[in-house]
Protein backbone atom coordinates (compact mmCIF):
# COMPACT_ATOMS: atom_id res chain seq x y z
CA UNK A 1 0.00 0.00 0.00
CA UNK A 2 2.74 2.39 1.08
CA UNK A 3 4.78 1.78 -2.07
CA UNK A 4 1.12 2.49 -4.48
CA UNK A 5 0.92 5.60 -2.59
CA UNK A 6 4.80 6.97 -3.29
CA UNK A 7 3.74 5.96 -7.08
CA UNK A 8 1.10 7.68 -7.12
CA UNK A 9 2.90 10.59 -5.32
CA UNK A 10 5.51 10.64 -8.33
CA UNK A 11 2.20 10.52 -11.50
CA UNK A 12 1.09 13.46 -9.55
CA UNK A 13 4.06 15.44 -9.26
CA UNK A 14 5.11 14.47 -12.93
CA UNK A 15 1.65 16.39 -13.37
CA UNK A 16 2.27 19.28 -12.10
CA UNK A 17 5.60 19.90 -14.50
CA UNK A 18 5.36 20.65 -17.88
CA UNK A 19 7.10 19.13 -20.10
CA UNK A 20 7.08 15.86 -17.71
CA UNK A 21 5.11 13.14 -18.10
CA UNK A 22 2.69 11.21 -15.97
CA UNK A 23 1.92 8.68 -18.01
CA UNK A 24 5.95 8.05 -18.35
CA UNK A 25 6.21 7.44 -14.76
CA UNK A 26 3.28 4.87 -14.75
CA UNK A 27 5.32 3.45 -17.43
CA UNK A 28 8.86 3.58 -15.20
CA UNK A 29 7.35 2.05 -12.52
CA UNK A 30 5.40 -0.91 -14.18
CA UNK A 31 1.99 0.86 -13.60
CA UNK A 32 0.64 1.61 -16.71
CA UNK A 33 -0.83 -1.87 -17.91
CA UNK A 34 -2.18 -2.67 -14.48
CA UNK A 35 -3.63 1.35 -14.59
CA UNK A 36 -5.40 0.79 -17.41
CA UNK A 37 -7.33 -2.21 -16.86
CA UNK A 38 -8.16 -1.73 -13.55
CA UNK A 39 -10.49 1.47 -14.69
CA UNK A 40 -11.33 -0.17 -18.38
CA UNK A 41 -12.67 -3.08 -15.86
CA UNK A 42 -13.29 -1.19 -12.63
CA UNK A 43 -17.28 -2.50 -13.14
CA UNK A 44 -16.29 -5.99 -13.17
CA UNK A 45 -13.49 -6.52 -11.62
CA UNK A 46 -14.49 -3.29 -8.56
CA UNK A 47 -12.94 -4.87 -5.74
CA UNK A 48 -9.67 -5.47 -7.31
CA UNK A 49 -9.65 -2.41 -9.06
CA UNK A 50 -10.04 -0.55 -6.19
CA UNK A 51 -7.41 -2.02 -4.31
CA UNK A 52 -4.87 -0.67 -7.21
CA UNK A 53 -6.21 2.85 -8.46
CA UNK A 54 -6.82 3.97 -4.38
CA UNK A 55 -3.85 4.12 -3.50
CA UNK A 56 -2.54 5.72 -7.28
CA UNK A 57 -5.28 8.54 -7.00
CA UNK A 58 -4.51 9.30 -3.41
CA UNK A 59 -0.96 9.41 -3.89
CA UNK A 60 -1.47 11.72 -7.18
CA UNK A 61 -4.21 13.80 -5.21
CA UNK A 62 -2.26 14.21 -2.33
CA UNK A 63 1.27 15.25 -4.41
CA UNK A 64 -0.75 17.63 -6.21
CA UNK A 65 -2.34 19.49 -3.35
CA UNK A 66 0.96 19.28 -0.82
CA UNK A 67 3.92 19.77 -3.11
CA UNK A 68 2.32 22.07 -5.96
CA UNK A 69 3.79 25.10 -4.11
CA UNK A 70 6.70 23.23 -3.67
CA UNK A 71 7.74 22.39 -6.97
CA UNK A 72 6.87 26.31 -7.78
CA UNK A 73 9.62 27.05 -5.48
CA UNK A 74 11.92 24.55 -6.92
CA UNK A 75 10.80 25.07 -10.37
CA UNK A 76 11.13 28.74 -9.98
CA UNK A 77 14.90 28.97 -7.94
CA UNK A 78 16.62 25.77 -9.03
CA UNK A 79 14.96 24.74 -12.44
CA UNK A 80 18.55 23.15 -13.48
CA UNK A 81 18.61 20.46 -10.99
CA UNK A 82 14.70 19.82 -10.39
CA UNK A 83 14.55 19.04 -14.11
CA UNK A 84 17.33 16.98 -14.06
CA UNK A 85 15.93 14.88 -11.57
CA UNK A 86 13.47 14.33 -13.41
CA UNK A 87 15.44 13.06 -16.43
CA UNK A 88 17.25 10.88 -14.71
CA UNK A 89 13.75 9.65 -13.17
CA UNK A 90 12.93 9.02 -17.10
CA UNK A 91 16.11 7.50 -18.10
CA UNK A 92 15.93 5.30 -15.13
CA UNK A 93 12.66 4.18 -16.48
CA UNK A 94 13.94 2.92 -20.34
CA UNK A 95 15.24 -0.62 -19.16
CA UNK A 96 11.86 -1.16 -17.93
CA UNK A 97 10.15 -0.44 -21.43
CA UNK A 98 12.38 -2.27 -22.99
CA UNK A 99 11.17 -5.11 -21.58
CA UNK A 100 8.14 -5.06 -22.87
CA UNK A 101 9.95 -5.32 -26.80
CA UNK A 102 12.86 -7.93 -25.97
CA UNK A 103 13.16 -10.58 -28.14
CA UNK A 104 11.29 -9.54 -30.90
CA UNK A 105 12.67 -8.01 -34.18
CA UNK A 106 13.15 -4.60 -34.85
CA UNK A 107 10.74 -3.74 -38.49
CA UNK A 108 10.36 -0.39 -40.17
CA UNK A 109 6.57 -0.78 -39.54
CA UNK A 110 7.43 -0.24 -35.72
CA UNK A 111 10.32 2.02 -35.80
CA UNK A 112 7.49 4.41 -37.65
CA UNK A 113 5.62 4.95 -34.75
CA UNK A 114 8.57 5.16 -32.37
CA UNK A 115 10.01 8.02 -34.43
CA UNK A 116 6.86 10.11 -35.28
CA UNK A 117 5.81 10.35 -31.72
CA UNK A 118 9.27 10.89 -30.84
CA UNK A 119 8.70 14.21 -32.93
CA UNK A 120 5.39 15.16 -31.34
CA UNK A 121 6.77 15.32 -28.09
CA UNK A 122 10.09 17.63 -29.32
CA UNK A 123 7.39 19.47 -31.37
CA UNK A 124 5.29 20.02 -28.40
CA UNK A 125 8.28 21.07 -26.36
CA UNK A 126 9.21 23.49 -29.43
CA UNK A 127 5.78 25.36 -29.61
CA UNK A 128 5.29 24.80 -25.86
CA UNK A 129 8.18 27.38 -25.20
CA UNK A 130 5.93 30.59 -24.99
CA UNK A 131 2.81 30.19 -23.18
CA UNK A 132 -0.43 31.83 -24.29
CA UNK A 133 -2.08 34.76 -21.84
CA UNK A 134 -4.18 32.87 -19.03
CA UNK A 135 -7.81 31.92 -20.02
CA UNK A 136 -10.53 33.88 -18.63
CA UNK A 137 -12.38 31.35 -15.59
CA UNK A 138 -15.08 33.42 -14.09
CA UNK A 139 -17.75 31.86 -13.69
CA UNK A 140 -20.41 31.35 -16.43
CA UNK A 141 -21.71 28.58 -18.91
CA UNK A 142 -19.65 29.14 -21.30
CA UNK A 143 -16.40 29.09 -18.70
CA UNK A 144 -17.78 25.89 -17.10
CA UNK A 145 -18.03 24.07 -20.55
CA UNK A 146 -14.70 25.05 -21.58
CA UNK A 147 -13.05 24.31 -17.96
CA UNK A 148 -15.14 20.44 -18.38
CA UNK A 149 -13.73 20.43 -22.41
CA UNK A 150 -9.89 21.30 -21.14
CA UNK A 151 -10.14 18.90 -18.14
CA UNK A 152 -11.35 16.15 -20.60
CA UNK A 153 -8.27 16.98 -23.02
CA UNK A 154 -5.61 17.76 -19.77
CA UNK A 155 -6.46 13.79 -18.39
CA UNK A 156 -6.48 12.42 -21.73
CA UNK A 157 -2.94 13.72 -22.20
CA UNK A 158 -1.42 13.38 -18.79
CA UNK A 159 -2.59 9.36 -19.77
CA UNK A 160 -0.82 8.70 -22.94
CA UNK A 161 3.16 8.19 -21.62
CA UNK A 162 5.36 10.96 -23.08
CA UNK A 163 2.84 13.68 -23.53
CA UNK A 164 2.75 16.29 -20.80
CA UNK A 165 -0.97 16.91 -19.19
CA UNK A 166 1.06 20.01 -17.88
CA UNK A 167 2.65 21.60 -21.29
CA UNK A 168 -1.15 20.93 -23.09
CA UNK A 169 -2.81 23.22 -20.22
CA UNK A 170 0.11 25.61 -20.69
CA UNK A 171 -0.34 25.65 -24.74
CA UNK A 172 -4.50 26.13 -23.75
CA UNK A 173 -3.61 28.76 -21.19
CA UNK A 174 -5.11 27.09 -18.15
CA UNK A 175 -1.77 25.64 -16.57
CA UNK A 176 -1.09 28.73 -14.11
CA UNK A 177 -4.81 29.34 -13.43
CA UNK A 178 -5.68 26.08 -12.51
CA UNK A 179 -2.33 25.44 -10.47
CA UNK A 180 -3.56 28.61 -9.04
CA UNK A 181 -6.99 27.82 -8.33
CA UNK A 182 -5.47 24.57 -6.62
CA UNK A 183 -3.60 26.82 -4.11
CA UNK A 184 -6.40 29.14 -3.33
CA UNK A 185 -8.50 26.18 -2.43
CA UNK A 186 -5.95 24.98 0.14
CA UNK A 187 -5.69 28.52 1.39
CA UNK A 188 -9.54 29.49 1.59
CA UNK A 189 -10.17 25.72 3.08
CA UNK A 190 -7.40 26.36 6.08
CA UNK A 191 -9.41 30.34 6.60
CA UNK A 192 -13.19 28.56 6.00
CA UNK A 193 -13.41 31.53 3.89
CA UNK A 194 -17.11 30.11 1.93
CA UNK A 195 -17.23 33.18 -0.78
CA UNK A 196 -13.50 32.43 -2.07
CA UNK A 197 -14.17 28.45 -1.45
CA UNK A 198 -17.11 28.36 -3.62
CA UNK A 199 -15.70 30.52 -6.63
CA UNK A 200 -12.55 27.96 -6.10
CA UNK A 201 -15.09 24.82 -6.65
CA UNK A 202 -16.67 26.98 -9.88
CA UNK A 203 -13.70 26.72 -11.53
CA UNK A 204 -12.04 23.17 -10.24
CA UNK A 205 -15.33 21.26 -10.03
CA UNK A 206 -16.02 21.44 -13.82
CA UNK A 207 -12.72 20.48 -14.48
CA UNK A 208 -12.67 17.61 -12.53
CA UNK A 209 -15.42 15.93 -13.91
CA UNK A 210 -13.84 16.73 -16.98
CA UNK A 211 -10.23 14.64 -16.16
CA UNK A 212 -12.50 11.83 -14.89
CA UNK A 213 -14.20 11.77 -18.25
CA UNK A 214 -11.19 12.07 -20.07
CA UNK A 215 -9.32 9.12 -17.84
CA UNK A 216 -12.00 6.89 -18.57
CA UNK A 217 -12.42 7.69 -22.37
CA UNK A 218 -8.66 7.33 -23.32
CA UNK A 219 -7.94 4.26 -21.17
CA UNK A 220 -10.86 2.37 -23.61
CA UNK A 221 -8.80 4.11 -26.37
CA UNK A 222 -5.30 2.60 -24.98
CA UNK A 223 -6.63 -0.71 -24.35
CA UNK A 224 -7.98 -1.33 -27.72
CA UNK A 225 -4.87 -0.26 -29.77
CA UNK A 226 -2.92 -2.07 -27.52
CA UNK A 227 -5.03 -5.02 -28.01
CA UNK A 228 -4.91 -4.66 -31.84
CA UNK A 229 -1.07 -3.55 -31.79
CA UNK A 230 0.68 -4.28 -28.96
CA UNK A 231 4.06 -3.95 -29.87
CA UNK A 232 3.67 -1.16 -32.16
CA UNK A 233 1.85 0.61 -29.47
CA UNK A 234 5.25 0.04 -27.66
CA UNK A 235 7.41 0.95 -29.84
CA UNK A 236 5.54 4.38 -30.09
CA UNK A 237 5.99 4.59 -26.25
CA UNK A 238 9.48 4.06 -26.45
CA UNK A 239 10.07 7.07 -28.88
CA UNK A 240 7.51 9.31 -26.12
CA UNK A 241 9.75 8.50 -23.11
CA UNK A 242 12.93 8.75 -25.65
CA UNK A 243 12.15 12.16 -26.57
CA UNK A 244 10.82 13.48 -23.07
CA UNK A 245 14.16 14.34 -21.26
CA UNK A 246 15.16 16.40 -24.64
CA UNK A 247 11.76 18.23 -24.25
CA UNK A 248 12.44 18.48 -20.28
CA UNK A 249 16.00 20.52 -20.68
CA UNK A 250 14.69 22.38 -24.15
CA UNK A 251 11.73 23.47 -21.43
CA UNK A 252 14.71 24.52 -18.91
CA UNK A 253 15.31 27.78 -17.68
CA UNK A 254 19.34 27.88 -18.37
CA UNK A 255 19.73 31.45 -16.88
CA UNK A 256 20.95 30.05 -13.53
CA UNK A 257 23.73 27.76 -15.30
CA UNK A 258 26.64 27.57 -13.28
CA UNK A 259 29.40 24.20 -12.53
CA UNK A 260 27.90 23.72 -9.11
CA UNK A 261 24.31 23.89 -10.27
CA UNK A 262 25.47 21.62 -13.08
CA UNK A 263 27.44 18.89 -10.16
CA UNK A 264 24.10 19.34 -8.42
CA UNK A 265 22.22 18.41 -11.17
CA UNK A 266 24.30 15.39 -12.01
CA UNK A 267 23.51 14.29 -8.36
CA UNK A 268 19.69 14.88 -8.74
CA UNK A 269 19.93 13.06 -12.05
CA UNK A 270 21.73 10.12 -10.34
CA UNK A 271 19.05 10.15 -7.57
CA UNK A 272 16.19 10.28 -10.23
CA UNK A 273 17.54 7.05 -11.91
CA UNK A 274 18.37 5.56 -8.50
CA UNK A 275 14.29 5.80 -7.45
CA UNK A 276 13.07 4.75 -11.29
CA UNK A 277 14.78 1.68 -10.35
CA UNK A 278 13.68 1.28 -6.92
CA UNK A 279 9.76 2.63 -7.64
CA UNK A 280 10.19 0.79 -11.08
CA UNK A 281 8.88 -2.67 -12.02
CA UNK A 282 5.72 -4.65 -10.92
Amino acid sequence: MLKKLLQGMVVGIANIIPGVSGGTMMVAMGLYDRLIHAITHLKSEFKESLKLLVPIFAGAGLAIVILSRVFEFLLENYPIPTNLAFCGLIAGSLPFIFKKVKGHSVTVGKMIPLLIFFAIVILMAVLGENGGADADVSFGLVNVIKLLVVGIIAAATMVIPGVSGSMMLMLLGYYNVILKSINTFIDALIAFDMPLLLEMCGRLIPFGIGVIIGIFLIAKIIEFIFMKAELHAYYAIIGLISASPIAILIKTDWSSFSVLMLLIGILTFAAGWFAASRLGGE
